[in-house]
């Protein structure tokens, strides 16, 4: 049986629920270097030291953002989303890489999009920068990892 890691359910406990941010009709900015962003954990089947931060929205609800940060050097494991994400890398380089696709690489600034249950794998490129990726989710944020070997960059 695979397990699948909804952020929302266990991170609101790991974020104390403080990051989930409802504007209303309140404008609001983050930056990923903001002293008063609450990072959490990533899913264990995810590196150690990946951290993910709620922007806005309830990650158990639709329309949630995050921040998702991966260390230079470091992989995040074969798995796939029940929704669809619209990414923008914010720092680092970054290969994603989808099955049956070839590799890209983002730099920051890159728009990428993601299709719902698209397996992939994400590798941050060795630097002096870590990978921060906005993702938008369309559903509740999820990752449900694959029992498939991971893709060679």
């Amino acid at each position: 049986m695979k397990k699948t890691f909804v952020f929302a359910l266990a991170g609101l406990l790991f974020l104390g629920g403080s990051s989930v941010v409802l504007a209303g009709d309140q404008a609001f900015t983050w930056s990923a270097d903001d002293p008063a962003l609450e990072w959490g954990p990533c899913p264990d089947f995810l590196p150690d030291d990946c951290r993910i931060a709620v922007l806005q929205g309830d990650p158990a609800g639709h329309n949630a953002d995050i921040f998702f940060r991966l260390q230079p050097g470091t992989k995040a494991a074969h798995h796939w989303h029940t929704s669809a994400e619209r990414m923008v890398l914010i720092s680092g380089e970054m290969v994603v890489d989808y099955d049956d696709q070839d590799p890209v690489t983002l730099t920051p600034g890159t728009y990428a999009y993601g299709p719902s249950r698209l397996p992939h794998t994400a590798h941050c490129q060795e630097g002096d920068d870590p990978c921060v990726l906005f993702i938008a989710f369309e559903r509740p944020v999820d990752a449900v990892p694959t029992d498939e070997g991971d893709s060679e960059y």
